[in-house]
């Protein structure tokens, strides 16, 4: 069955609506001082297996087991960190309350970013929220809208973490129970001082924070988890990442991603170095830290970011991450087309090593690791994508992905700032439905909808300036419409400018010669194509279809640019596509 596509009121679309400044004072009849959400828990979500009945999230007497969290590393007054935002699972016993049910409470929470996150969900049985209200210390206040999917039956693709059971006084049922972060944005530059939680009983609220602004930081590196296969397993193992930079800078920070697992995963330590060739580091690989300490346990769904490093990290240049996983790992987040050889050792913690005897094993995928940000900068283009911009059928090893391209434009000129680029592309990617469903163990590894995976992929990437969208020709081979086509990247260009973001399209490629490349299909393109050029809801127009087409027959790529399978450009076409980017364009 085809996932209808739901314009602004789609479940996982969050959005806030500005509202000018008033004073404090014309809001009304005063009310009483915000208080800390843990003040103002009413209703408990968890049991401990041997006592459902202590717990009653939904009414029903169903709840979530305490046992499952731990599994998942969700402990008590555990930190966790989801799309950039720095949460706290609440320091409550099972069988207390830890939640809030929410009723237009003003709930105290301190600090200056570009987002507001909420770790949340329904019970009601569909989406629950509504509109609330932000404070700032200075009088002003801005309004927010908050959807959180049901608990029992949201989409498995936004959520942070699901389990195995639901607890009931009659006994545990087998179930994915879920729980969700969900993002809204706040006036930049303004120090929030509370939030006026919505109105809808069948919301449950665990926590909220100010996700802080990425300050000082741009973006180098990055991709996209694509899905959660079987790998390894790797047991007593380092593996030896290599990225290539776009920008430099003086200092560096790793994120590592535990997207979509159901389990924890320890990094024992880890390293970045400069790469010589191969496994091989040029010089000895410098360690990082996790708030300190060599290494850091990721719960289920969550990110880790190592602590800020001195480090001179060079501009277009092969990097060596290296991190050690001390206990065994069957399954992994993984993006799995890296079109470059990565590294795994032999046992042990070969994290230091300068030289390449140690890692006889080669590697063509990321696990875990989904970024590199550099100190200074002036920010980061982020460009979501499918197969053609993860660099499907260019060089390995090259870095000729048309991402790498315009990124070594970026760095040779001075017009424009000189942005990070971050390749956000996966493989076999849609706009409007999933590949992978978003749970469990899957040999799919072509991702959530570009729907779903938006607030993660873009709006929490590391000082997010402006934001390339270059995707559909898998949904039209697939047969979604042009009109569904175009219902969701308006909707993605309008959850983009919400967040401040210049939001560009991209026109989807001719393909006729490949197999699901009919005459029908090519119908269905050319609409979505005629609506992209329209200007119709993006700031400007990656014309990509004119650069690569055959103009004796547009519906057929240029041979001198077709990889020879007539859906991906190689070396040559991607390069042309990178040529053709106007960079005043990427400019806010």
């Amino acid at each position: 069955m085809r996932r209808r596509v739901w314009s602004s009121a789609v479940v996982l679309t969050l959005f806030a609506v500005l509202v000018p400044e008033v004073s404090a004072q014309a809001a009304g009849a005063r009310r009483a001082e915000p208080l800390p959400l843990e003040r103002l828990f009413d209703n408990t979500a968890v049991s401990d297996d041997a006592r459902p009945g202590e717990g009653n999230f939904d009414g029903s007497g169903a709840s979530l087991s305490a046992q499952d969290l731990a599994a998942a590393g969700w402990t008590p007054g555990h930190p966790l960190t989801v799309q950039g935002a720095r949460l706290t699972w609440p320091k409550r016993r099972p069988g207390l309350p830890n939640n809030v049910v929410a009723a237009g409470q003003d709930v105290r929470v301190r600090g200056r970013g570009d987002a507001l996150a909420f770790l949340a969900a329904g019970t009601s049985g569909t989406a629950a929220g509504g509109p609330g209200t932000v404070f700032y210390a200075d009088g002003s206040r801005s309004a927010y809208h908050l959807a959180a999917p049901d608990w029992r039956t949201g989409p498995l693709a936004t959520k942070a973490v699901a389990l195995p059971h639901v607890n009931t006084p009659d006994g545990q049922l087998a179930g994915r129970p879920r729980l969700y972060v969900m993002t809204v944005p706040v006036l930049a530059g303004r120090t929030v001082t509370a939030v006026r939680l919505p109105n809808d009983r069948g919301l449950h609220v665990f926590a909220v924070a100010v996700r802080p602004a990425a300050t000082g930081w741009t973006g180098s590196w990055a991709t996209a988890t694509g899905g959660y296969p079987t790998v390894g397993p790797w047991t007593d193992r380092t593996l030896r990442l290599v990225v290539h930079t776009s920008v430099g800078g003086p200092r560096v920070r790793l994120r590592f991603d535990n997207t979509f697992a159901a389990a924890p995963v320890r990094l024992g330590g880890a390293t970045v170095a400069v790469q010589a060739a191969g496994a091989a580091a040029r010089g000895t690989p410098v360690r990082v830290t996790f708030k300190g300490a060599a290494g850091v346990e990721i719960p289920a769904g969550t990110q880790a970011y190592s602590d800020p490093l001195s480090f001179t990290v060079p501009q277009d240049t092969n990097l060596l991450v290296s991190f050690h996983l001390p206990g065994t790992v069957p399954a992994a987040p993984v993006h799995r087309l890296a079109h470059q050889r990565s590294y795994v050792s032999a046992p042990g913690d070969h994290t230091a090593d300068s030289d390449a005897s140690g890692y006889p094993t080669v590697l063509t995928s990321w696990p875990l690791l989904t970024g590199v940000d550099v100190g200074g900068g002036p920010g980061s283009v982020v460009l979501l994508g499918d197969s053609i911009t993860d660099g499907d059928k260019s060089t390995v090893d090259a870095n000729r992905r048309w991402p790498n391209v315009l990124a070594t434009r970026l760095l040779g000129q001075s017009v424009v700032p000189r942005y990070g680029v971050l390749n956000q592309g996966i493989s076999g990617n849609r706009v409007v439905s999933d590949r992978y469903p978003g749970d469990g163990v899957s040999t799919d590894t072509a991702g959530v909808s570009a729907l779903y995976r938006f607030d993660r992929d873009v709006l929490a990437q590391t000082s997010a300036r402006t934001a390339v969208v270059f995707e559909g020709v898998n949904d039209v081979r697939w047969g979604t419409t042009a009109e569904q086509v175009i219902a969701g990247l308006r909707e993605i260009a309008e959850r983009g400018h919400a967040r401040g973001l210049r939001m560009l399209a991209a026109t989807i490629l001719p393909c006729e010669g490949e197999a699901r490349c009919t005459a029908p299909v090519d119908a269905e393109r050319i609409k979505v194509n005629q609506w992209i050029r329209s200007g119709a809801g993006f700031d400007g127009v990656l014309d990509f279809d004119a650069v690569v087409r055959d103009p004796a027959r547009p519906s057929r790529m240029l041979a001198a640019y077709d990889s020879g399978d007539h859906l991906h450009p190689g070396d040559a076409g991607l390069a042309a596509m990178a040529r053709s980017v106007d960079l005043r364009a990427l400019v806010p």
